[in-house]
């Protein structure tokens, strides 16, 4: 291919760091015919790919710094899409909040960013405990905070256009332990627990997203154990653990593209526009 020809064909752009998703979805993505670069080579940058059509697959930090030289169309569910649902989908309380009202917390929660890695995921003793520095860290910072509970296993869902594109295990209860979703055995009862939750609140998530589900167990119901949504996230922020390359990189592409390409439902979920899902 010439010179000419490669300059006008799709890039995917990936940031400096060197995860095993990231290496994955740039062999699935030159497999495809796509130019793979990375914001860690030297001459790349936002200028050197002025006019190209880039997708992206990176940190949130660096996709703010890039999207908008780009025209980068970056796709992410509401801050408050968790907390909006039904308790029959979250199978604990969930709010929306600020890290100044979380602060004045006395008991225990589970803690964490709407869709960033501004802080740490974690079970709180209570408030205090949160963190008050850091990058991206104040007052005003949104957090979700719900109730404690225990997920006897989590899968990670790569959702397009209201479907699973791809799927994986991700951890049994707490500890990472990857598996494909197809043929794991608990396969059935994910995808009808997904269809559901997916055909009910379809419009109110991008077209392509990550959608985390687990069993939780309820020790005031027995034991009983039930499906819930652990988070939705970003795509192109998501590890893929051991979901199907494919499948993930079609709703990666999708997720973080050019804003030409982004479709008229998706427009109140972009990133960095006023009145969108995460700002």
């Amino acid at each position: 291919m010439s010179g000419d020809g490669r300059r006008r064909g799709p890039v995917f752009l990936t940031s400096g760091q060197r995860t095993s998703t990231t290496v994955l979805l740039a062999e699935a993505a030159a497999g495809r015919g796509m130019e793979v670069r990375s914001l860690g080579e030297p001459g790349v940058s936002p200028a050197s790919l002025a006019g190209r059509a880039v997708h992206w697959y990176g940190g949130p930090l660096a996709a703010d710094r890039i999207a908008a030289p780009l025209c980068l169309g970056l796709l992410e569910p509401p801050d408050g899409w968790l907390a909006g649902l039904p308790e029959e989908y979250t199978g604990r309380r969930v709010r929306l909040t600020t890290l100044a009202e979380a602060w004045q917390g006395r008991h225990p929660v589970f803690a964490k960013p709407p869709s960033d890695k501004s802080f740490p995921a974690a079970v709180y003793a209570d408030g205090s405990r949160l963190p008050r520095t850091g990058t991206g860290v104040g007052p005003r910072t949104p957090v979700l905070v719900s109730e404690v509970v225990t997920f006897a296993v989590e899968y990670r869902l790569f959702v397009l256009d209201g479907r699973v594109s791809a799927g994986s295990r991700y951890a049994v209860y707490g500890h990472l332990d990857p598996a494909p979703l197809d043929g794991d055995e608990r396969e059935r009862e994910v995808r009808e627990f997904a269809d559901r939750l997916l055909t009910e609140q379809r419009h109110s998530l991008p077209s392509a997203v990550t959608v985390d589900v687990g069993l939780v167990q309820d020790p005031d119901r027995g034991g009983r154990e039930r499906w819930a949504v652990v988070e939705a996230n970003m795509p192109w922020f998501s590890h893929s653990y051991a979901a199907g390359v494919e499948g993930v990189l079609d709703v990666v592409l999708r997720a973080a593209g050019p804003w030409g390409l982004v479709g008229r439902g998706d427009v109140g979920f972009l990133r960095g526009v006023v009145g969108a899902g995460g700002s």
